[in-house]
């Protein structure tokens, strides 16, 4: 089982308190793992796994409890047996109906710890929210980063050099069960695909009701070749228009926004860099795992521009920062990302091949007036900084930790 540390570190200063921690995140990305490295972590404090209660909602051994209210009787009978503080861990909640007053209940009468996981972006909105009044804390889960399938490899006892490790991570993404199948392509690009209809199905389609499946899957896999590339409801539907298929924009929206909620997109809006403020048009959508497009669309290593920028912008939302496409004047910048005041700019290219791209690259963070870190990452070998702008490989940037 592989140490997600980066994630433990977040969950540890919560451990025996009471607060209920919520882990979110894209079907398969590592949620009820870290819920396994929770209760190793408490074992190594002493607690007694007598003392846990899991539930994975995804069993049919816990169909019959699928409603609020008889989930809280089940629960209240088990938690009257354990003496002491008990741990409570309930993997894919969103699958019990009214779950929120359930676990609101039984942090209010009992003495328990409670984690919950879930596979939809809006878990914490609404009825929680209101329930718990702020007596809850949200971690977000990703699939591997670089670093972390860097050390799945050595774990492996892979003998990769760092170019050769970074290609297959280009390939394949991050989704963690790939460390079972031994990275081999065709296999893992099967389970990749397997993730995605099961995302689609269950999170997207059946959560929300959508009877189009076949406009669905189109506009999916519009998008899915776009990321990266601006983006509107109103353009995506003038497209449909052209292939002679009717989708309104509000539809268009519905629909992708569907997407985001099952955590397979993420929307990324426009922040003017001069006026400071957000701009509601021509947004750009990357995907969770770069993998799943490699393995339901192909063609990563020929659009590699556009997945090297969907590798960067996952890494920072990996390292907690707010992130938006920032625009200066006419000039752009792929992601201008904020962490509580702590600013960088980063430009992402495939390579710095001449001076115009290196002009073009440079350009617009350098009108950017401010002293916060600039950084153009690209597949470079070579170092190229310029006139205090930070130059990286990709390769070093998603190695490099804190920057």
């Amino acid at each position: 089982m592989i140490k997600r540390e980066t994630y433990i570190k977040q969950i540890r200063p919560f451990l025996n308190k009471n607060i209920i921690k919520v882990l979110t995140g894209l079907r398969r990305s590592g949620k009820s793992v870290m819920l396994q490295l929770i209760q190793e972590e408490l074992a190594n404090d002493g607690v007694a796994p007598s003392q846990f209660i899991s539930m994975n909602f995804e069993s049919a051994e816990y169909a019959p409890l699928k409603t609020g209210d008889v989930l809280y009787q089940d629960l209240s009978r088990k938690l009257s047996e354990i003496s002491g503080k008990a741990y409570l861990f309930l993997d894919e909640i969103q699958e019990v109906t009214q779950w929120e007053t359930c676990v609101n209940s039984l942090s209010v009468d009992f003495d328990v710890d409670i984690y919950i996981t879930g596979s939809n972006a809006n878990l914490l909105s609404g009825e929680l929210a209101t329930y718990l009044a702020g007596r809850y804390v949200e971690i977000k889960v990703y699939p591997f980063s670089y670093l972390e399938f860097l050390d799945v490899c050595r774990q492996k006892e892979e003998i990769l050099s760092d170019q050769e490790a970074f290609v297959k991570y280009l390939q394949l993404g991050g989704m963690p069960f790939l460390i079972n199948l031994d990275f081999a392509k065709e296999p893992s690009y099967l389970y990749l695909r397997d993730i995605y209809n099961s995302v689609i199905l269950k999170d997207v389609i059946q959560r929300n009701r959508i009877r189009d499946a076949e406009l669905l899957e189109r506009i999916i896999m519009y998008v899915v070749a776009n990321i990266g590339h601006s983006f509107s409801a109103k353009s995506l539907s003038d497209f449909m228009k052209s292939e002679n298929r009717k989708a309104a924009p509000e539809t268009v929206y519905n629909y992708i926004k569907a997407c985001e909620n099952a955590c397979l997109f993420h929307r990324v809006k426009r922040q003017d860099l001069v006026g400071k403020k957000i701009l509601q048009l021509q947004e750009k959508i990357y995907l969770a795992d770069h993998g799943i497009r490699e393995a339901i669309y192909g063609k990563n290593s020929r659009d590699i521009d556009q997945v090297l920028e969907n590798i960067v912008y996952m890494e920072l939302l990996r390292r907690g920062y707010e992130v938006t496409v920032g625009k200066m004047n006419q000039k752009e910048v792929d992601f201008a990302a904020d962490k509580r005041g702590e600013k960088l700019y980063v430009q992402v290219c495939y390579l710095l091949a001449s001076k115009q791209v290196k002009e073009r690259e440079f350009s617009a963070l350098l009108a950017i007036n401010d002293n916060f870190p600039k950084y153009v990452v690209s597949m470079d070998e070579l170092e190229q900084s310029y006139l205090g702008i930070k130059h990286m490989n990709i390769r070093d940037f998603l190695q490099s930790g804190k920057l």
